[in-house]
């Protein structure tokens, strides 16, 4: 059994907390792991150990801070297979899924290690007669990041390699209910040879985040989650003066229009609705169906032929444990999260949407428990005020709904009081411009089903998704560091 500690200046710490969780594989319900739930005193010697390290890390050349992220990349891909499975066992993704989520991670590293040119500063020569100006960048001290249990390997390395690699020190909390994933890239940071107390990891629950958002010595706090949480962090961190990225929950639309190639749209679909289980903030969670420029007799037709090919699709999906290579979708992450999917399909019900596919008859590949396995589900007949169609569900249930025009389609977006992402699929220029332009979301897809920004692009969020001014990835640079500008003149 596998006992998860602290990585704390250096040293890996057993935590003296008398609280201790089990992480469970979704699929088998086996015991991977005990993690424990440390207490504000080992955050608050982590943040201790952060900024004794900051100083003489902080002068440390931004080529040099490269140099062991290259390093930290090296021994990432050496043990690519191995990190990916991981992700699989701890939280219940496909192999695949668990391999693209470790790619992904692995490009925020490629990214910051470009940091030595990211980082420069600017300058102006002769502001007035003899005088010069210019502005460094520089960093600020110590950041904490909260991960979320969805991409346990990724989302942390959306920030954590720009906060080091501009010279800060960083302290992790990893999700509780899939931490193995963060221990693993400590022990790669510890083999990468970073010095003692840039790079922390401490494991925990409520306390821990409390201790973070409350700390004096926290310069920010990056957070991925759900909305409410998302607010409550940014709301504290501006009480404390704290920088703070808060990315938060989600309910994106996928608009088809008549001229979509729908082979193709419903392939893109299938793993926009269902990867991961569905449990991503670029998920999609409503396809609507767009009749703009058909008469009703067309557009009844052009909507039965999506939502037949949507539900054929939908039903064929291979779910079992997503070490299976043949398998497309794994479980839920926790069979609490599963009880949550089966209420909300009771309120679609309740509601008097139709349930074209029910996910509840519960049909796998390998004898497996049932405990946190819903197979995909599909609504149709779903109206906006809808409680399936307005709220996140964050589960493997999809809402059909129809709309008469483009701009019938962008208002249903705009009335809807999250912004992560939407997107159109057509093959129409003018209808891709006009949503492009007028859609009030941070991610916008054209043909494309999971609207995911490179690592050299910033993570969008708009309205009730995203809370804070500058976003993840790329953004980082500017996040973790303040300007200073020098004003010069030589008598």
């Amino acid at each position: 059994m596998l006992t998860i500690k602290n990585y704390v200046n250096g040293e890996w710490k057993e935590s003296r907390s008398e609280k201790i969780l089990d992480v469970v594989n979704p699929a088998t319900q086996r015991v991977l792991a005990k993690v424990p739930v440390s207490t504000r005193e080992e955050f608050d010697e982590a943040v201790k150990a952060a900024w004794e390290a900051f100083p003489r890390w902080s002068e440390t050349p931004p080529v040099a801070r490269a140099r062991l992220l290259m390093r930290l990349k090296e021994l990432m891909e050496e043990r690519f297979e191995e990190l990916s499975r991981i992700q699989t066992m701890e939280h219940g993704k496909t192999i695949d899924e668990s391999r693209g989520e470790t790619r992904r991670g692995i490009e925020n590293v490629e990214v910051a290690m470009g940091t030595p040119s990211l980082m420069m500063g600017y300058l102006l020569q002769d502001i007035a007669v003899g005088m010069d100006e210019f502005a460094y960048k520089v960093p600020l001290g110590v950041f904490g990041i909260i991960g979320p249990f969805n991409f346990p390997f990724m989302v942390p390395l959306w920030f954590a390699p720009f906060a080091v690699a501009t010279g800060n020190c960083i302290i992790i909390k990893p999700s509780s209910e899939d931490p193995i994933s963060q221990m693993k890239i400590a022990e790669l940071v510890e083999e990468a040879g970073f010095p003692p107390g840039v790079w922390n990891v401490v494991n925990g629950g409520r306390d821990v985040v409390s201790a973070m958002l409350d700390h004096p010595d926290i310069n920010g706090v990056c957070f991925v989650g759900s909305t409410p949480v998302g607010k409550i962090i940014y709301e504290r961190c501006g009480a404390t003066g704290k920088r703070v990225i808060a990315q938060g929950g989600a309910k994106n639309f996928i608009i088809v229009m008549p001229d979509a190639v729908l082979d193709k749209t419903i392939a893109a679909c299938m793993t926009s609705f269902f990867g991961n289980t569905g449990q991503r903030c670029l998920s999609g969670a409503n396809l609507v169906v767009c009749g703009e420029g058909l008469n009703e007799h067309e557009f009844n037709n052009f909507y039965d032929k999506v939502v037949n090919a949507f539900v054929k699709a939908a039903s064929e999906i291979r779910v079992g444990y997503g070490l299976d290579e043949r398998v497309q979708m794994g479980p839920l992450r926790d069979k609490e999260k599963k009880q949550k999917m089966l209420t909300y399909i009771e309120k679609g019900i309740k509601e008097g949407a139709k349930l074209k596919l029910d996910g509840r008859k519960i049909k796998l590949i390998g004898d497996l428990p049932h405990d946190a396995f819903l197979n995909p589900t599909v609504f149709t007949d779903v109206t906006s005020d809808m409680f399936i169609a307005r709220e996140e569900l964050f589960g493997p249930i999809a809402s059909i709904m129809r709309v008469k025009s483009l701009n019938e389609a962008i208002e249903m977006v705009h009335g809807n009081p999250y912004g992560n992402s939407s997107a159109i699929f057509t093959q129409n220029g003018k209808w891709a411009r006009e949503f492009i332009y007028r859609v009030k979301v941070g991610n916008v897809g054209v043909n494309v089903g999971i609207v995911a920004p490179m690592s050299f692009f910033p993570f969008g969020g708009m309205k009730q998704s995203f809370f804070g001014i500058l976003h993840g990835q790329k953004e980082c640079i500017d996040f973790f560091t303040d300007r200073k500008v020098v004003i010069q003149r030589w008598f």
